[in-house]
């Protein structure tokens, strides 16, 4: 017989002597079936701690990867398919949101469409001058300080609502942003939030309100809240499935890809949402294998002095989660 070698060798000794001294069939039996239960329960146990120490070396290796770059960092995983394998690093800690906001913008933009609020096939017009929520005066976008400028050609024209809200994912449209958060209005979005599970997503406002910026008046998120929406997201229960599956495939075609796709294969789905100002970097994402597996990952950055360092370290991060996934 082979033993595995987390069995207890003094049990399985002790057994196989008494044993061997009974001539009783009966009793043979049943120190037969004593001696497997042992080995069988050994083994389970050895089982569960191994994924346990599995799941622990995972989170060392990645605090060790954010303890090689200056700054704050934040992280939070769940696999759709098995939700009691989760990892939470810092993961209530506030953060400036970022462009991580617009993810919520969209969903309340579809929230409403459900509604009979708007209809996503409208157009609306385009315009940059804005009011800040400090004293409502008024700020004007400029195309200079955007990552999308196709939309500042279109002002005072009519654009397909659709197109205004997929140039806000995929591009980060700081004017689609402000567009469509008059529409729907910021505290409907945080409320919307509310009911999705993320206690902690705050919307306030826009962007470039800077008036607002500096009276501490700025959109926030933690790394769990936008896990929580991420996974509705997956789920199918944000809005709708056909909405949920809508707001995926445009978060699918997002341009921005140097945090969490940077370092996987790229047969793997990711369906994110990156934010940016300066000192911080984030992505938010729901990730699909080929496998068919499904996670979402969260990865949140804030007081970095060395900007393009954090951004690989969340990128390490990303990969070496990709890595414990895979290996399951």
């Amino acid at each position: 017989m082979v033993v595995p070698s987390f069995v207890n060798y003094e049990q399985v000794l002790i057994l196989s002597k008494l044993q061997q001294q009974s001539s009783n069939t009966h009793k043979m039996k049943k120190f037969t079936y004593l001696l497997f239960l042992i080995i069988a329960l050994a083994g389970c146990g050895k089982q569960a701690e191994t994924q346990e120490e599995k799941r622990q070396k995972l989170a060392n290796e990645i605090k060790k990867t954010f303890a090689e770059v200056k700054g704050d960092f934040a992280l939070a995983y769940i696999s759709l398919d098995n939700p009691s394998d989760s990892l939470l690093i810092n993961a209530y800690e506030e953060f400036h949101a970022a462009s991580t906001m617009k993810t919520p913008v969209m969903i309340e933009v579809y929230k409403q469409a459900n509604e009979g609020k708007l209809n996503l096939d409208d157009s609306i017009m385009i315009y940059t001058r804005f009011k800040s929520i400090v004293d409502t005066s008024t700020f004007i976008l400029d195309s200079s300080s955007d990552s999308e400028k196709t939309l500042f050609e279109k002002e005072g024209q009519l654009w397909p609502l659709r197109d205004v809200m997929y140039k806000m994912i995929i591009e980060s449209s700081n004017l689609g942003t402000n567009l469509l958060v008059e529409m729907v209005d910021a505290k409907n979005i945080t409320q919307t939030m509310r009911e999705l599970g993320a206690p902690k997503i705050n919307v306030l406002r826009g962007v470039e309100d800077i008036k607002a910026y500096r009276k501490g008046l700025s959109n926030s998120t933690t790394a769990y809240d936008l896990m929580k929406i991420f996974e509705g997201l997956g789920n199918g229960t944000v809005v709708n499935k056909d909405a949920s599956e809508e707001m995926i495939d445009i978060l699918l075609d997002q341009k921005y890809n140097e945090i969490i796709p940077a370092k996987l294969p790229q047969d793997v789905k990711v369906a994110h949402k990156t934010g940016w100002i300066t000192g911080v970097h984030h992505d938010s994402a729901l990730l699909m294998l080929p496998n068919g597996k499904k996670y979402v990952l969260v990865l949140l950055s804030k007081n970095l002095e060395d900007e393009a360092k954090g951004v690989e370290a969340l990128a390490t991060a990303s990969k070496l989660l990709f890595d414990y996934v895979v290996s399951e």
